[in-house]
């Protein structure tokens, strides 16, 4: 298996699961060919991590990405690699990403969705898998991958998503995560 970012060029292609509707693997792609218009539904996963004050850790992806340079977006989201179980994955990334080990990660459901990214070009169909979790360590992120990260309330987040641009995805994940952000972080206000 190439252990690579998920945005860094490679010598080896990185694969991702190509999905049916009901999440059952049918083949596989690679990262750009899913991602390129009409899309290629795959399996991702999107995880959302809380301090003891039920704030919710964003990142801002890193200005070099190929996909979604700059925006603001939830805690770390990706794809497994082929037969890579979604919650291997996700705390795989928040580790590469973050510099976060060891944290437990909660399922806290799946969402399909389709969303065009105006910007790029490209779509993200996904299958996504969505975790949520507790932090208590200070973020360490990778440069490569995160230009900048921050803890927010309800507020916060409100008032960040009318002043600057979120991942065409991030809407959609949250609100299907907001069961599973409630059970982890219940005095958040989320």
């Amino acid at each position: 298996m190439t252990t690579q970012t998920s945005d860094s060029p490679a010598t080896e292609p990185i694969l991702l699961e190509l999905v049916d509707e009901e999440g059952r693997t049918i083949g596989v792609a690679e990262k750009l060919s899913a991602h390129q218009a009409p899309g290629r539904l795959h399996r991702a996963f999107s995880v959302f991590l809380f301090d003891a004050e039920g704030r919710m850790l964003l990142q801002q992806r890193a200005l070099t990405k190929y996909h979604s340079p700059g925006v603001w977006s939830n805690t770390c989201c990706g794809h497994p690699y082929p037969d890579e179980p979604a919650r291997e994955a996700a705390a795989r990334r928040v580790g590469e990403e973050l510099g976060l080990h060891g944290i437990p990660l909660e399922p806290a459901g799946t969402v399909t969705y389709e969303h065009p990214d105006e910007i790029s070009g490209l779509v993200e169909k996904e299958y996504n898998h969505l975790f949520v979790g507790l932090v208590e360590d200070t973020p360490r992120p990778d440069p490569s991958e995160i230009h900048d990260y921050r803890f927010v309330t309800p507020g916060e987040l409100a008032a960040l998503r009318a002043e600057t641009g979120f991942s065409a995805w991030f809407p959609t994940v949250l609100e299907a995560a907001l069961p599973g952000v409630r059970r982890v972080a219940p005095g958040g206000g989320w």
